[in-house]
């Protein structure tokens, strides 16, 4: 992809537009698509110049590594060493929301980009119907970070990314709102047989040391391995003051529970409801007048941990 494009044509995530969106991965290009978390920027995982267009629309740092999206653990045995271990996780959190680092298989035909030059990759099987067609039509495993510019406030409806991504990508499928609106948890599996949680996220450590047995080693890697390790992330382009218990004159404040603010994670302290209103609710921080952000407390508990995480690089 070269030159500038026009705005971005939105087509329901239906066959035809689905055929379509297969057409145009294989030919090199983009697509913005649904999943059950964010909406994802699409290119085939296999091609230099495909990951390189991704880099280029999202204005993202050549460090931080990409996602790949699988069909499922066949696909996934073609491109990294899956061990027990993550073959349990996979059976139980495929497809979903959880993405495994393992080693790169060095005859897997994934471009030197996706990794970063690591010898480790990021594979998840999704569940979204429109991602999981789009899989099986293209027959292509996806390079998919957030579609959204680099560093900014990952896309939960299609008008988010026809918004961020004007003028850089041809085609966005619309299949509704994300129902998670939180990216997928990252876990890395170490060859010493110990585990680390990279980003928290929809699936909780808790829930994947019940299906491995053990706990989380403690995180002392300083290099990124995973996309949204960076330490300024999600950020709506203002200042952010987080436990906030009410807004200043200026600034938008985004409620949680007892905290009413201009626009509520949710009104009843719901923390799935809260995950997946929390982007749309940046969104409208960004675009409000007001030069500065305020949001209430979010307990850390649970789910919590996720958005709190989000938060926390929101406001670095």
């Amino acid at each position: 992809m070269s030159g500038k494009l026009s705005d971005p044509v939105v087509r329901a995530a239906d066959p035809a537009g689905i055929a379509a969106a297969a057409e145009l991965l294989r030919a090199g290009q983009l697509v913005a698509v649904p999943t059950e978390t964010v909406y994802g920027l699409a290119a085939r995982a296999d091609s230099e110049a495909a990951v390189a267009a991704i880099y280029r629309a999202k204005g993202r740092p050549d460090f931080n590594p990409l996602i790949v999206h699988v069909a499922g653990l066949d696909q996934a045995r073609t491109i990294a060493r899956l061990d027990e271990r993550a073959e349990l996780l996979a059976r139980h959190f495929w497809p979903g929301a959880l993405t495994m680092v393992l080693p790169l298989l060095p005859e897997a035909r994934i471009a030197p980009a996706v990794t970063a030059g690591l010898p480790t990759i990021a594979l998840r099987c999704p569940a979204h119907p429109a991602m999981r067609a789009l899989l099986a039509e293209s027959g292509l495993p996806l390079a998919a970070p957030s579609a959204n510019r680099s560093g900014g406030v990952s896309p939960t409806t299609a008008a988010h990314v026809a918004a961020s991504l004007a003028g850089r990508i041809p085609l966005v499928l619309d299949g509704g709102a994300c129902a998670a609106g939180l990216e997928s948890t990252i876990v890395a599996l170490r060859d010493n047989g110990s585990w680390q949680l990279l980003r928290p996220g929809p699936i909780d450590a808790a829930q994947i040391s019940a299906v491995l047995g053990t706990s989380p080693d403690v995180m002392t890697r300083p290099e990124i391995e995973a996309p949204g390790q960076l330490a300024s992330h999600y950020s709506p382009g203002k200042p952010v003051r987080l436990d906030a218990e009410i807004g200043e004159a200026d600034e938008f404040l985004i409620g949680f529970g007892p905290v009413a603010g201009a626009v509520s994670l949710s009104a009843t302290g719901d923390l799935a409801e809260a995950a997946a209103r929390l982007y749309a609710c940046l969104h409208k921080a960004a675009s409000a007048p007001q030069p500065r952000v305020a949001v209430a407390r979010i307990p850390a508990d649970g789910l919590g941990a996720a958005i709190n995480d989000r938060l926390r690089r929101a406001a670095a």
